[in-house]
């Protein structure tokens, strides 16, 4: 036989792909998440029972249901909410994964029982406006507590997936129609000065739950095209202590070779990097977004001397 067909029958090795291990939390993780969990879903509590419920304000979502149903049907509302939430939890297990599923569940139970405890607590308030500002508040800071955490509080958002899988309409705008119909629906139910403060409340609701989940230190990336690029980057860092990052570009249209600076700041230092691209080159291009989160690298803040 020759050394070919040798070579040819000899057996070859084959490289096995690793699977992909998934990272397991450690002990001090999977507390922290719980207490988070716990804490927010008790702000939830609080904002529905001393604040919202007594005063005919609803919330969107399954908690607006469970609301409206808790009143139309004299049950607890807490048991509308772990009932009507169930199916929804099938569902985030199948789509999202067991840790989220199992962090909605606890939330879901914590919610339930503290709306429970709490139904025969008075309310603090009568005023209708001072119940829907503070309900709001309270229910935002709570339902953004538990997202952060890793977990939810209301099936909306897994139906709007899902739905947004099959229509031209993305997760916001599924989300945003549910509630509306939701919150108009209080209208019908309770009167329809009530479905207008429960639209202040889930305004100010959906705000907070914006600050809570992206902190008050918010981040921007910054873009800047400039032929004084190295000027503007030297400013940057001496004025906003700041470290910038010089990127390749080509125009588009002109094909021309351009520098493009790049950089991270947080709210505060805006106005002062428009003032420094301004004064260096006030033809220059900048572009400035919002990121919410930032890790790595060197992002701290320099010294400005």
């Amino acid at each position: 036989m020759s050394d070919a067909a040798t070579s040819l029958e000899a057996p070859t090795s084959v490289n096995k792909a690793k699977p992909i291990q998934h990272h397991k939390q450690t002990p001090l993780e999977i507390v922290r998440r719980t207490v988070l969990i716990i804490v927010g879903a008790i702000l939830v509590g609080i904002a529905l029972e001393i604040f919202l419920v007594n005063n005919s304000i609803i919330d969107g979502g399954i908690t607006g249901i469970s609301i409206m149903s808790s009143y139309l049907s004299g049950i607890p509302i807490g048991v509308f909410l772990f009932i009507l939430n169930l199916p929804f939890l099938i569902l985030g297990y199948r789509t999202i994964g067991k840790t989220f599923a199992l962090s909605t569940l606890l939330g879901v139970g914590v919610l339930s029982i503290s709306t429970a405890l709490l139904h025969p607590v008075s309310p603090f308030t009568d005023d209708i406006l001072l119940a829907a500002v503070f309900g709001g508040i309270f229910l935002g800071a709570g339902t953004g507590i538990v997202i952060r955490a890793g977990g939810s509080l209301d099936g909306t958002e897994i139906i709007a997936i899902l739905l947004n899988r099959k229509s031209p309409f993305s997760v916001g705008q599924v989300v945003m129609f549910i509630n509306l119909f939701i919150l108009s629906s209080a209208g019908f139910v309770y009167s329809w000065d009530r479905a207008m403060f429960s639209m202040i409340a889930y305004y100010i609701a959906f705000k907070v739950i914006d600050l809570t989940i992206e902190g008050f230190d918010e981040s921007k990336s910054c873009w800047i095209i400039s032929d004084q690029h190295k000027e503007i980057g030297d400013a940057i860092t001496a004025r906003l202590g700041r470290g910038v990052t010089y990127l390749h570009g080509e125009g588009g249209y002109t094909g021309d070779s351009k520098k493009v600076i790049f950089c991270v700041i947080n709210r505060l230092e805006e106005a002062k990097l428009k003032t420094i691209v301004g004064e260096m080159d006030p033809s220059a291009f900048l572009a400035v977004g919002n990121i919410h989160d930032v890790k790595g690298g060197r992002f701290k803040k320099k010294d400005i001397h």
